[in-house]
């Protein structure tokens, strides 16, 4: 068995509320087996990534120390988004389109993993502000491996990009106390 790592994921949704939704999902998070939650980042609001005709998303992100393997853990976030009522289209035409909840695994350590349906680090992570701020809210000194420090890729994203997101609420998602990993 591998020793733990630490993987961020991103949390998003625009169904529903997606607020409550986000702030359950960590929960959900907090319970994977053999994961335990570092940290959580506050909620942000932002304009839809894709078509613009539908509500905007709420976003976060979690770093978690898990010992599950990368494909392990994002099926056990498939499986979460699943639980909220997530359907993927099987052929991705809903890639960018409304849903209740998605879970994308940011990083995994300094991984660099190319495979069917798993790519680490998130393949637009260093391009999206939504994604950036609160990774560097829960791991400031984030490395996006193949890119570089997070900070500088969000300094180089465009200004309005990054003005576009609003805080939903001041303090961060709920923290639960410590577990051990199981």
């Amino acid at each position: 068995m591998n020793p733990p790592a630490v993987a961020c994921v991103g949390l998003g949704g625009n169904l529903g509320d997606a607020a409550a939704t986000l702030h359950a999902a960590v929960a959900a998070l907090a319970r994977l087996p053999r994961t335990r939650l570092l940290r959580a980042s506050r909620l942000y609001r932002s304009p839809p990534w894709g078509p613009q005709d539908q509500p905007a998303f709420v976003n976060a992100a979690a770093a978690l120390e898990t010992g599950l393997e990368p494909r392990a853990l994002l099926d056990a976030l498939l499986a979460v988004e699943r639980d909220f009522g997530r359907v993927r289209a099987a052929d991705g035409s809903d890639r960018w389109g409304p849903r209740t909840l998605d879970l994308d695994l940011l990083l995994y350590a300094d991984a660099v993993i190319d495979a069917p349906g798993l790519r680490v680090p998130h393949p637009h992570l260093h391009e999206r502000a939504f994604a950036l701020v609160p990774l560097l809210e829960v791991l400031p000194d984030a490395t996006i491996p193949g890119t570089g420090p997070a900070r500088l890729a969000l300094a180089g994203l465009a200004a309005d990009q990054v003005r576009a997101l609003q805080p939903v609420e001041a303090a961060g998602l709920p923290r639960p106390p410590p577990q051990a990993l199981s």
